[in-house]
């Protein structure tokens, strides 16, 4: 029992793996090749997906293998710029 592995992790697949699948429109995705600046998603263009930030402003592409789904306090916070931005009347 003892050095032995009871539970041997499963064996890797020697195909590629499936494409990621897409998020719904407006979903809050942290970009981690931008220090982890977070967008709400907007589309796919080509091979890379489109990121606009919360609180408006410019779209950017990146690539899908460099987004993760923004955690709590990473939505909290881009909630909190699109409602003050909204305030000031840039959104709408």
């Amino acid at each position: 029992m003892y050095g032995e592995n009871v539970r041997p992790n499963p064996p890797t697949p020697s195909t590629p793996s499936a494409p990621t699948p897409l998020p719904a429109l407006g979903t809050l995705l942290a970009d981690t090749s931008r220090a982890d600046r977070v967008g709400e998603f907007r589309g796919v263009a080509g091979p890379y997906w489109s990121l606009r930030p919360a609180g408006g402003g410019a779209e950017w592409e990146v690539e899908p293998r460099h987004v993760r789904p923004a955690v709590l306090i990473e939505q909290l916070r881009a909630r909190t710029a699109r409602l003050n931005a909204r305030s000031r009347g840039e959104v709408l």
